[in-house]
Formats: structure tokens, sequence, C-alpha cells
């Protein structure tokens, strides 16, 4: 059968066999002979060091040479070629499937010494327990199950939108489609299900999942824990399905499945492909296959039983070199077209091309920053950093097509829709309420999925650097929920910005639930991420200015919900550098560090104190830990200054964990928070001016008494 070409079996599951060996004249022995050295050599790639996952692999083999060798677009020797299909690989435990197949198709970083670092001791392997963003021909480390889902979703969206703003007749510059393979766990994790659903919904053509249906978790079989109608759920989320009963061994009815999904024309794809874990050894079909090797006796056997030297490792055969021999000049072929048809396009259209040039080369206009308001332009009224926030973001937004900016149903609260935004939506929906889009617009509504919100920007700040800037944007509480997501953009050195508002207790009624106290402490620990808390709206200028420029990270800009007063002390240049001097004093007996909506209480403490008790103090704005971290000793020295013996007191509304660091006391929360009006709230837990200097009037005071609180850090 001609690779493409659909079989009445692979259509009509209801006629098809379970997964068995078919007949040599039914199929071809190239694939015969590829499918065993693909399964022996995982084997013998997990019996090395006695470990790894090598059932799904195995499994998997078939939909893996459907893939490379018959179905996608892309180019070995070019790993990152623009316009290339897209693979993720959600149920990442099986990465041998994926390393494997990079060897094999040609990608020059994956020798076969590098395979066989998989589980060793190597530092410089690239062959890690799961995919990573850094090797080549990897598109996104997706890590715990589900993420990848989410982050193909994150792919075809990036593609809908360039295709929709560049694409003109004759001249499809932007065209790849993605392709994501997931296991039974995927499809049970949460993040998943929200991005499939959202999937569906936009419609998105271009994404097709390939279902690895083994019904097998860790624990047992799927039935264990789960009997859903698992198509039937694809369908009711806005999916075509597809099955494909003999997965083991019929590549060319995978390949037929592929081309249709990849013809599709109103809906992402689900192609359910029916295998058996670990095939062939003493364990297929059972959960021991998951994650251990199968032992060295059975590892002989099924090469006996493959007609190969039981004695010989690693083998892959001239025949085998050869079946996939002709995909790196395949590649070279499809970028010399797609290049030659950019010189065209540029040609035809030179203005669109020089920003598509800009898109793919992963750059900003260089007056990007003129669009920020500047210090003069910002009113002196109070205002809440939230919209603070949006004062900053929405020109961005509004002039430069890589910010793709969206929010967890919550457009009201957190300001990041602009005036004139077109909405990303399937061009034919039309909703009861009105709003609708196209694929070219570039504001989000995500619903309420605040976890998929952020592992789908992940996708699209993966599909090429620079190309989108990706902004999320919820309560701080939410992304607890995100957490996951927002750990593993970090994780990637992803520029995600996320928008988080309704930062502390002074948010008031919606009470302890909606308060995040606890939350800084992780993100602020959490490596490549930047956690900001600016105090005010030129605070948050420099927030939004740091964020933008930095690379290799991302980065949450925490806000408030009620209005904060506009200090005329704040810098957009002392946010770049962490922490900096807002009210110095040479003769200073204290130094009060204050962050975020909270700065303005600390700078009001410390003129009380001078007023009433003749205490002179020093008051230092913190926004960012990170970046202060990154400065030179005698910059930190110079701003905390307690190197002189001038003790330091944080005040923060939040778990004190990290002040520790930088302070000798901490005026903090050591409990969840209340509901009651911003004001009341932070007058309950001794937030106030008036409470402030209360507690540090106490602190001096044993200070004197007790020369080692000094060097001993006090939850005040």
């Amino acid at each position: 059968m001609a690779p493409g070409s659909l079989s009445s079996k692979t259509l009509n599951p209801t006629k098809s066999a379970p997964c068995h060996r078919q007949d040599d004249s039914q199929r071809s022995k190239e694939h015969d002979l590829v499918l065993k050295t693909f399964r022996l050599l995982i084997s013998d790639l997990c019996q090395q060091f006695n470990g790894g996952h090598p059932g799904g692999a195995i499994g998997m083999a078939a939909i893996g040479i459907a893939l490379w060798k018959y179905v996608m677009s892309y180019a070995p020797l070019q790993p990152t070629f623009f316009n290339r299909d897209r693979f993720v690989l959600s149920n990442g435990h099986t990465c041998l499937f994926q390393y494997a197949f990079l060897h094999l198709t040609g990608y020059r970083d994956m020798t076969m010494d590098q395979l066989k670092s998989y589980h060793s001791n190597r530092w410089d392997s690239i062959c890690p327990g799961h995919p990573e963003i850094e090797i080549e021909g990897i598109e996104v480390t997706t890590g715990p199950l589900g993420q990848g889902v989410a982050n193909a979703v994150g792919l075809a969206m990036a593609t809908k939108n360039l295709a929709a703003t560049y694409n003109r007749p004759g001249y499809e510059v932007v065209s790849n489609h993605t392709w994501c393979m997931v296991g039974d766990a995927c499809l049970q994790e949460g993040v998943a299900l929200e991005a499939i659903s959202f999937a569906g919904h936009l419609k998105l053509n271009n994404l097709t999942v390939i279902y690895d249906d083994n019904q097998i978790t860790c624990d047992g079989s799927v039935d264990l824990t789960n009997t859903e109608d698992v198509d039937a759920k694809m369908r009711a989320c806005g999916w075509d399905v597809i099955s494909v009963e003999d997965g083991c061994y019929d590549v060319d009815g995978i390949v037929a499945a592929l081309g249709r999904a990849k013809s599709s024309t109103d809906k992402p794809t689900f192609i359910n492909v029916k295998t058996i874990i670990g095939l062939d050894s003493a364990v297929a079909g059972q959960a021991e296959a998951h994650g251990a090797a199968f032992g060295a006796d059975d590892v002989k056997r099924m090469k006996r039983a493959y007609g190969f030297n039981e004695d010989e490792y690693f083998v892959v055969g001239d025949p085998v070199r050869q079946f996939f021999s002709d995909l790196p000049s395949r590649g070279e072929q499809i970028v010399s077209r797609w290049n030659d048809m950019v010189e065209q396009y540029t040609v035809a259209h030179p203005l669109l091309a020089e920003e598509f040039r800009r898109r793919v080369h992963g750059q900003l206009p260089s007056d990007w920053k003129s669009l920020i308001p500047r210090p003069e332009d910002i009113s002196d009224k109070p205002l809440a950093t939230r919209a603070s926030s949006g004062l900053m973001i929405n020109p961005l937004a509004r002039e430069i097509r890589s910010f793709m900016v969206g929010t967890a149903d919550l457009s009201p609260s957190v300001h990041m829709a602009w005036e004139g935004k077109e909405d990303f939506q399937h061009p034919n929906l039309r909703t009861a309420c009105g709003i609708n889009g196209s694929y070219a617009g570039r504001y989000i509504h995500y619903g309420v999925r605040e976890h998929a919100m952020c592992a789908i920007s992940n996708g699209m700040a993966a599909f090429s650097p620079g190309t989108f800037i990706p902004v999320t944007s919820s309560f701080f509480m939410f992304y607890l929920y995100a957490a996951p997501a927002v750990r593993m953009g970090a994780l990637q050195r992803l520029k995600v910005i996320h928008a988080a508002t309704h930062d502390s207790i002074g948010m008031g009624e919606d009470g302890p639930t909606h308060q995040p106290v606890e939350l800084a402490a992780l993100f602020r620990a959490m490596p490549n991420l930047l956690f900001f808390r600016p105090a005010d709206s030129e605070e948050t200028a420099g927030a939004w200015i740091a964020a933008v420029e930095a690379e290799g990270v991302s980065s949450i800009i925490s806000t408030s919900r009620h209005k904060v007063p506009q200090l005329e002390q704040t810098r957009r240049e002392g946010v770049a550098r962490g922490a900096y001097v807002i009210q110095e004093d040479g003769d200073a007996q204290l130094t009060l560090i204050g962050v975020g909506a909270e700065l303005s209480h600390v700078l009001g403490a410390a003129n009380l104190l001078l007023e009433k008790n003749n205490i002179r103090c020093r008051v230092v704005s913190f926004p960012c830990q990170r970046l202060f971290e990154g400065q030179s000793l005698e910059y930190k020295r110079s701003v905390l200054r307690r190197h002189q013996g001038i003790p330091a007191v944080a005040v923060e509304p939040y778990a004190p964990n990290g002040w520790e660091r930088y302070a000798d006391a901490g005026i903090s929360m050591r409990r969840f928070g209340h509901s009651l009006p911003g004001t009341e709230a932070y007058k309950y837990f001794g937030f106030d001016v008036d409470s402030i200097v209360s507690k540090v009037l106490g602190y001096l005071q044993r200070v004197r008494q007790d020369e080692l609180l000094k060097r001993e850090f006090v939850d005040l």
C-alpha cells in the first residue's frame, strides 16, 4: 500500500483484528527489519544500566516509522528550520522512542555513543530520562505527564497566528503541523484535559494527538482507575477520531491515519493506536514492562526469536541505515524550497516580509521601550498596580505582534485587554456574548483553565526563540494552580511573562482563600524565574521593561488589587537592579525594607519614627530578589549597609521565608489571611503605619538589651 493511502481496516475499526504479527506477504520486509532492530535497540539501551522505560518505546515503534519516515516535514541537518513540523512527546518517560529516531534519521548530535549514555553517569549525556528542550530535535521539555499536550496546543496556536498574520495567496510561509504523542496516563491529567477542550473549541486542524493505547499505567491496567470512553470524550470535545487497531505492525495503516489527520480542514485529530507495551518481551502487556529493564536473559531470548545474534548489542545494520538514509537530503530540499518561497515573498510583500524576518529571528522593534509611558506621563493619583500593569503592557501588545496576551476568564480584573484588540478565535465562531475574532488575533480568552493557560504559553514561547512573547494573567493565588507549568517554563528558560494580580492581604474581602501569603516564597525560590512586586506605576514600568529585556528566564509581575499612592522616590531603573535605596540617611540607625503594595506603609513608618521618636531610618525598595542577587557585592552592600552594623527590617505580608538573607528581622505573616476590607486587613495583621512603628520600636529595644539579636533573624 502506498504511504498515505487509506485502508478499509484503518477507517473501519470494527473490521480490524487485535494487535498481532501479520504474514510477511501482507507488509513490507523493510518495516519488519526496522521494527525488530528498533525494539532490540531499546531493549539493549535499558538493559545496559538495568534501568529506564523500554515498554512504551517498543510498543510505539511502528508509529515512529510512520512519522519520521513518511509523514513529518523536518530537516535533520537543520533542526531549527522555522517551518518544520513540531513533534511533542508528552509521555516523556518513553524518551528512547524519540532519541532513537533522532539517531536513525540523521540528527548529528544524537550519535550511537550518545544513545548509549542513557541512564549512564556521563555528565555530557544528551539522553536524559525525559526529553529536554536543549537537545537537538526536541521541541519542549515535557516532564510531568500531560504538560506536553498543552505545549502542543500552544505550538499549534503559534502556527495558526503566524499563518493568519503573514501568509498570502501563493505564499504559505508558515504551514507546519504539530504532532503530539500521548499515553494512557497523559489523558488522565487535568492539564491535558483543559488543553484538549480548548483545542477542540479553537478547531486547531493543524494539531494531531497520537494515543499509544496500550491500556497500562504504573500500577496496572487502566481499568483499575479509568473506564471512560476516551474516543467519545474526544469527539465531545470537538476532535476527529481515527482508530488504528494494529498499532504494532501496521505502518501503512498508521501512515494513512496520519495523512488523514494532516489534511483535516476543521478539527484537531485524535488517533487511537492500539499497541502492546513491551511487545515480545516476557512481560508484554503488563505493568512490569513500563519502567524496568527486561533482564539480560529475556533480551537474549527476544534476539533469538527475531533472528539476531544474542551476543551482539546495539545493532543497527546497513539495511536499516539505508532505510532512513534519504531523510537528511529530503530535509535539505524542504528547507531549500521554503527559502526560495520566502525570497519570492520578500519581493511580493516587502514590508510584511521584513516584519516576518524580525519575528523569525526573535527581534523586537529597536524603539519598543518608547511605547511604555515615561515617568512624566504617569498620573500622580493613587492607582492599583494591576491597573498600572495594564498601562505598561497595553501599548506594547497593541503595537508589537510578538506579544500574545491571555487571561483565565478575568479580563475585567487583570487590565490586560487593550483598546482595539482582536481576540484569538476560530474565524467562524459566533458567540452569544458577541466577542469574536480570528486566528490573527492576539488576545486569548483561555476560560477557567489556569494550568493549561501557562503550559500552552510555554508551547508558544518554544515555537522559536523570541517569535512570541506570551503573557498570561490571573489572580496571584491561582498561579498555585498553574505552578507546575510556570516551573516548566522556567526550567526551559522560556520568555513567558505572568501578570498576577490581587497579590496581598490588601485585596480584602475575598478572604484567605484568595490572599496568597505563601506563594512568593515558592516563586522566589524557583530557578530561572524573576518574581517582581512593584510598588507603584513607576516600578511597574520597571518590572515590565526588565521582564521583556531578560533572556533565558520567565517572569511573574505581581500586583495589587487596591489603589496605592504614587511615590516620588521610585525609579524604574532601580527595579532592574532588584533593590535600591529610595530614602538615604548617612546617620541611619535602621534600614526598613519595603516591597510592592506595602512600600508606602514603610515610608510612612520611617517618617513617623523620625518625627515622633527621633529614629533615623533608611528605606530600601526590594521588588525582585533574583535581580538583586545578580548585582556586585559592592552594590548589594551599599543598598543594605548591614556590614556597617545597621540592622534591617523587612516588611511584607507574606511568609517570611527568604528575608533572613537580607534582613535581621521581618514583619510578616505566620498564618493565612482574613476576610476584611483591605485597610482593615492591614490593621488586623499589623501592617498599617502605626503597627509597623510599634513593632520596630520593640525590636530596637530588644536589640539594645541583647546584642545577639543582631545576628539572628527575628520574626516580628
